[in-house]
């Protein structure tokens, strides 16, 4: 004997096939972008470093930056997310925190650092010595 199930749980059940089969497209064609991005952003990075003008790095790093934002909206790699049932716990099992808010709790503690003068401040120069040499050099080849 067939069992009658409402239309609305097979239509459940398809949309649950078609998201998880987006969602594998798009996590596909995002771990590819990421796969540019990474070298991309570092070789962007150094370029912006080293034709500076006036000391200010030049823009094409941010300007990679943009192309990802635009990347990732157009992705919207968790679309399917508006899809999910009734009581499902909507962001609170991480809360508010981010990724960000990591790096900033870490770049506080490394600027007090530097601020007391420790290894971060030895660091610092060295750093900013290598990338002014870095900079003279580009600018001696042109």
């Amino acid at each position: 004997m067939k069992e009658n199930l409402p239309e609305t749980t097979e239509s459940d059940r398809w949309m649950l096939l078609r998201d998880a089969a987006v969602l594998q497209v798009k996590l596909v064609v995002d771990g590819l972008r990421d796969l540019v991005l990474v070298p991309a952003s570092l070789i962007a990075a150094i370029v912006s470093l080293v034709t500076s003008d006036n000391g200010k790095p030049g823009p094409h790093f941010y300007r990679l930056l943009a192309v990802g934002k635009r990347s990732e909206r157009w992705i919207d790699l968790f679309a399917a997310y508006q899809h999910s049932p009734d009581g499902i716990a909507h962001d609170e099992a991480l809360g508010d925190a981010s990724i960000d808010d990591i790096v900033h709790r870490m770049e506080s503690f490394v600027v007090d650092e530097y601020k007391r003068g420790g290894v971060t401040a030895q660091a610092k120069e060295r750093i900013d010595r290598a990338l002014s040499a870095l900079q003279r050099r580009e600018k001696s080849d042109e």
